[in-house]
């Protein structure tokens, strides 16, 4: 059977573990009306039981299918003809691919028989060849299906009759499942920082390629991006300008545009539903403004390109401005728009969370509601409010269609938000985009550049951390 019924009857096999292993449980007690006599309850000794019987054939199972396709390649390289096994490692593959598709027809048999029957000229030959691996293909698949169900099925029943030649009175079953569920967290947490170095190790490596090409220097202080091969010598591209000065001067001024009006828009909103609103308006407008961030990002995008950015432009011309058809502005104002539902949200729940009893003791001591709100609640819910800003310009930073859509694909330097800028993942998608040779400078800038990206989000987070530890209120 294929990977996918294997683990459906391994599901089910699952929970008949957990049936079976309650009454084996009940059977060593004694039956039901002694199940009191057990150091556990019968329900954990079938969780355990269902633990023991799912995890490691479900362990086998993925480790088998990591390594099952290249172990019948290799079987199948052996069986090839000697010149084919000659081949190089690309040509090689491009064979095996050809192969693997002619193993998905069902027809081989029938197409090795037509051949046969015909004179056997150089290109029946090969046809022939080429028909009879995909054949073993074939074959090697359905043994190694057959090998795969018999394996794990084998581990999962042998796991359950191990264990339930354990069960006693005394046997410690709860302990044992806890043991287990608190190895598979400390394995999820393992993998996650596993990931985490994965990711950092393989754009740091890319990066160390790059800066073997580019200097430093020029990659950080350069003012001139113009990563493309141009036509002419004399062009700015024609080695190559790698200078990211203007990528992230337009990360940094659509974020700050954005930030500008989510931080007191959101915040103000956040203030209102927690304090001021009523509990049926605060349950019918928080659920709506939660409702933006659900909203696809190219919708924005579009909203920007289409409404925004003509309105400001017709705004600008109307006071004597030149305004870009693409501009900084309508992609801050969109994305700040799009950002105050992760404002204003966590924002409302760090505000709530303040104890009630210091918003008493303010009010009781005479100050106003407004003044409550700025002087008590606002520094105790600080913390709070710093993680929900932090997130906010995380996302802003990280946004791309807007940007590609509203502020366009034009690297420039400067300060004006009513020019065309784009940003650093822009600019990491468009480098991307395409078949690309990932031993070329043009490739491996998109890696220092988020390498760059990934130490300045480590920095805003490192402040973040210094702000909340040195404003932090401390509560009984």
């Amino acid at each position: 059977m294929n990977s996918s019924l294997l683990f459906i009857t391994l599901l089910c096999l699952t929970f008949f573990s957990y049936w079976f292993g309650v009454k084996r449980s009940l059977k060593v007690a004694g039956g039901a009306e002694h199940k009191k006599n057990l150091t556990c309850l019968p329900q954990q000794f079938g969780l355990l039981t269902a633990m023991v019987c799912g995890l490691p054939a479900l362990i086998t199972l993925l480790i088998f299918n990591s390594v099952e396709n290249t172990i019948i390649e290799q079987i199948l390289a052996t069986t090839l003809p000697a010149n084919i096994q000659a081949l190089s490692t690309i040509d090689l593959g491009l064979y095996l691919n050809n192969i693997r598709s002619i193993a998905s027809s069902e027809t081989i048999t029938n197409l090795i028989k037509s051949i046969e029957n015909q004179s056997l000229n150089n290109a029946n030959l090969a046809t022939l060849e080429q028909l009879k691996a995909a054949l073993t293909l074939k074959e090697l698949h359905q043994q190694v299906t057959w090998l795969k169900t018999s394996l794990v099925l084998v581990v999962a029943i042998t796991s359950v009759i191990v264990l339930v030649r354990q069960f006693s009175i005394t046997f410690k079953a709860r302990q044992k499942a806890e043991a287990i569920i608190r190895t598979l967290l400390v394995a999820s947490s393992g993998i996650a920082i596993l990931t985490t170095l994965g990711i950092v190790i393989s754009v740091l490596f890319e990066s160390i390629q790059f800066f073997r090409s580019v200097p430093p220097t020029e990659f950080m202080f350069g003012t001139q991006w113009s990563p493309q091969t141009a036509m002419r010598v004399d062009q700015i591209g024609g080695s190559g300008s790698f200078g990211a000065v203007p990528l992230f001067a337009g990360t940094l001024l659509i974020t700050f545009i954005a930030m500008l009006l989510a931080v007191p828009v959101g915040l103000m909103i956040a203030i209102y539903l927690s304090q001021y609103a009523n509990t049926k308006l605060r349950r019918v407008a928080k659920p709506m403004l939660e409702v933006l961030a659900g909203i696809p990002t190219v919708v924005y995008g579009f909203f920007a390109a289409l409404t925004v950015a003509p309105v400001i432009r017709n705004l600008g011309e109307s006071f004597g401005l030149s305004v870009a058809s693409e501009s900084a502005l309508a992609a801050g104002l969109v994305m700040g728009t799009m950002i105050i539902p992760f404002v204003s949200s966590l924002s409302e729940d760090a505000i709530s969370a303040v104890p009630e009893s210091l918003k008493e003791a303010s009010l009781g001591m005479g100050a106003t509601k407004s003044e409550t709100v700025i002087k008590v609640l606002l520094p105790a819910a600080l913390p709070g409010i710093v993680g929900a800003i932090l997130l906010a310009i995380s996302r802003a930073i990280g946004e791309t269609m807007i940007v590609v859509m509203a502020a366009g694909m034009a690297a420039n330097l400067t300060a004006n938000p009513l020019d065309s800028v784009t940003t650093v993942t822009v600019q990491i998608v468009t480098l991307l985009t395409g078949d690309q040779e990932f031993d070329s400078p043009k490739t491996l800038a998109a890696f220092a550049l988020g390498l760059m990206l990934f130490i300045t989000t480590l920095g805003l987070n490192i402040l973040a951390l210094k702000v909340v530890r040195k404003y932090r209120e401390q509560y009984d």
